[in-house]
């Protein structure tokens, strides 16, 4: 196989090195690309217009030379959105979840980017639009929506909106009688709000200067924003805090929390006046979270050594620690994921032996069951419900073979409603395709569980080209779920492969805390263990596998080209997480003091700073044969700032050995999650396509 050949005339930015070198903890270290970091990063999220102008000129420079690089695939590219948008149900609305008088639902038009959200009355028949993101997002080339809520009296809407991609919501309120928006309006806030029982204000989090949701104020309808009341706020920088509210709207949750400890305070939803009440304080590695359950509360915790969770209860009326009482008791390897009650169930999303499982546990007898499913690898999801007096369970499973289906569960009689299965407009045969769940050894004896899917012709000979995602990190577990776009690939001879590498929770709470901190390189063999196992078992081989992976994801891609170049034929990093040691070292970016719990904190201290910098992608670049690269990054992205892969990229091509192109596109109207029209988004993953059609030789296959 032989990759098509990018041009040789096109000639790579080259941006300027300007070296500067800094000592920590008697260690020097030099940056040359340090200055594509712009000085005035808070105000070019606010303003992107403010980037310094031989910043955006060398941005502008690597986008053209990755369009001439890409150039001959532009009709592939149209051809593959095409495609993608052909499986998507251009007019697919959710089921309508009730919560009194009306039931509340989203979709989308025909053509439409942006969802509607709508309601429909008790009998069903009338349909009122709330809320139009497509006329939202008129003249703006970028828009999100936030959270979408409506007020326990039926009679307003608040909801946020993103016009940057820099995460800073703006919240207004919409009169539902005039369809109009109120003068109450809220700037640079989370992105929600959450409404007081009597419907007169809600709570929501506003992000401080370093982008961190760090303060809960209360907004009361009708009241100049400028003077909301300051309900909490935390001093702790490396805490992030956020609010919600209990589905019997009796009680608002203040969260303060980082990545292994939690602290919960209680405000009543109908006295928002009052001074937040603390459940536990807090303490290093306790995590626990509330779920109302009428004159108790559920307790979801890893209090006394429960590493994979278990569940207590402890009176409305005092629920501090010393009122615990265990329910449901820890048991090794069944990690705990989530937990919600209804007045006689309690209900629980758990993950064992790297599957999901649904358990359903009776309040008043304490039986329980599960709901049982039969593929080899599969995904589950547990969907909202206003209602708390009920004894329907609302629940969705797919598998990367088997299209979404939604399904209303009776906990009492046991019986399963489908209510709406996923349509694939241009067609899907789900017996044409095959799913496997493979063990891949890892070097220290693990076993990698790794996801399949390929159509039941593809030759499993060795001959096969293969997409082979990771992620890793935060204890997210990569679900193995349908993904209608991978199909692209997979009907063009491809073997599509998710790894479930240490970093996540796939097998267990340890599965995470092994691919963490001072064990983080669990994380990068673990998926050169995936990837050399396919290649072994005869699935695929090395210069036709490649892999992808975004934000820490992307740190991924660049830690696994580092270590292992020849294992892969390609390399897509979106997003990356690249520059981590530089990074953590900036305790004014918005994520750092929050991250050092899950990287360490080399501020602080020598071991730290010298575990991260012996496997940060940037600091490790070297003489290497690496193959050919794409990098994407997002010009207003709060989570991985655009000059992260932009000198990763200058770096790769400084010291590289190979004459493989490395690629860097930065969308200059988009932040961390890339485009924000749901079209827009499959232009930005046809380009990924065509780069890995392109750099396996498969440009031509259909």
């Amino acid at each position: 196989m032989t990759s098509r050949p990018f041009p040789s005339d096109a000639r790579p930015p080259r941006p300027a090195a300007r070296p500067v070198t800094e000592r920590r903890h008697g260690i020097e270290r030099t940056d040359e690309y340090g200055w594509l970091r712009a000085d005035n990063w808070q105000e070019v999220l606010r303003d992107p217009k403010l980037l310094a102008q031989d910043i955006r000129a060398h941005l502008e420079e690597e986008n053209a030379y990755q369009a001439r690089l890409m150039a001959d695939t532009e009709a592939l590219q149209e051809t593959l959105v095409a495609e993608m948008r052909g499986r998507i149900k251009e007019d697919e609305t959710s089921v309508p979840l009730r919560d009194g008088p009306f039931a509340y639902a989203s979709g989308f038009r025909t053509g439409g980017e942006y969802p509607r959200f709508f309601r429909l009355s008790g009998d069903g028949e009338t349909e009122e639009t709330l809320l139009d993101g497509d006329r939202e997002a008129e003249g703006k080339s970028y828009f999100r929506i936030g959270a979408v809520d409506h007020s326990p009296d039926h009679e307003r809407l608040v909801w946020g909106y993103d016009d940057k991609g820099s995460e800073l919501y703006t919240l207004s309120v919409r009169d539902l009688a005039t369809g109009k928006d109120l003068a109450d309006t809220v700037t640079e806030t989370g992105g929600g709000g959450v409404w007081d029982a009597a419907s007169d204000g809600f709570f929501y989090t506003r992000l401080d200067e370093n982008h961190r949701p760090s303060k809960v104020f209360f907004h009361r309808m009708g009241a100049d924003s400028a003077n909301d009341r300051l309900v909490y706020e935390e001093t702790d920088p490396g805490f992030f805090v956020s609010v919600a509210g209990s589905r019997r709207n009796d009680w608002i949750y203040i969260s303060a929390h980082d990545h292994e400890t939690s602290e919960c305070h209680l405000v009543p939803a109908s006295d928002p006046d009052a001074s937040p009440r603390l459940v536990a304080r807090r303490e290093p590695g306790l995590q626990y979270s509330l779920e109302e359950g009428g004159d108790v509360f559920f307790i979801l915790t890893n209090a006394d050594g429960a590493q994979d969770f278990k569940i207590v209860t402890a009176p409305v009326s005092d629920p501090s620690r010393s009122n615990w009482q265990e329910l449901v008791p820890h048991e090794p390897g069944r990690l705990i994921l989530s937990v919600m009650a209804f007045e006689n169930h309690l209900v629980r999303l758990e993950r064992k032996d790297g599957l999901p499982r649904l358990v359903i546990r009776d309040r008043n007898g304490g039986t329980e069951h599960m709901i049982a499913f039969e593929e080899e690898a599969y995904s589950l999801g547990l969907h909202g419900s206003y209602e708390y007096d009920t004894e329907t369970l609302r629940f969705s499973y797919s598998s990367m073979t088997t299209p979404e289906q939604v399904f209303d569960y009776n906990m009492r009689t046991r019986t399963r409603t489908l209510l709406k299965m996923q349509e694939v407009p241009s067609g899907h045969r789900p017996d044409d395709y095959v799913t496997r769940r493979l063990m891949a050894p890892a070097p220290d004896g693990e076993l990698v569980p790794v996801s399949l899917v390929y159509r039941k012709d593809t030759a499993l000979d060795g001959t096969a080209p293969c997409l082979l995602y990771g992620y890793g990190a935060y204890g997210m577990a990569m679900p193995a779920s349908f993904n209608t776009s991978c199909l692209s690939l997979v009907d063009r001879g491809f073997i599509y492969a998710i790894a479930h590498i240490r970093g996540g929770k796939e097998k267990g709470y340890a599965w995470y805390e092994e691919g963490k901190r001072e064990k983080k390189v669990n994380t990068f063999t673990d998926f050169i263990a995936a990837a050399r196992h396919l290649v072994t078992e005869g699935y695929t081989s090395h210069d036709r596998l490649v892999a992808e992976g975004g934000s820490a994801g992307g740190m991924l891609m660049g830690a696994v080209a580092n270590m292992a170049p020849e294992v892969f034929g390609g390399i897509v990093a979106a997003v990356p997480f690249v520059d981590v040691l530089n990074t953590m070292l900036d305790d004014t970016l918005p994520l750092t003091p929050p991250e050092w719990p899950e990287w360490g904190n080399p501020i602080a201290s020598r071991a730290d700073y010298e575990t991260i910098a012996a496997y940060s992608p940037y600091d490790n670049v070297g003489a290497k044969d690496y193959p050919p690269i794409l990098a994407l990054a997002g010009l207003t992205d709060p989570r991985v700032t655009y000059w992260e892969p932009a000198k990763w990229v200058a770096r790769l091509r400084e010291r590289k050995s190979s004459d493989n192109p490395v690629l860097l596109k930065t969308n200059l109207d988009a932040g961390h999650a890339g485009a924000s029209g749901r079209f827009s988004r499959l232009e930005e993953k046809a380009l990924t396509y065509a780069f890995v059609l392109k750099v396996t030789g498969k440009m031509d296959s259909r």
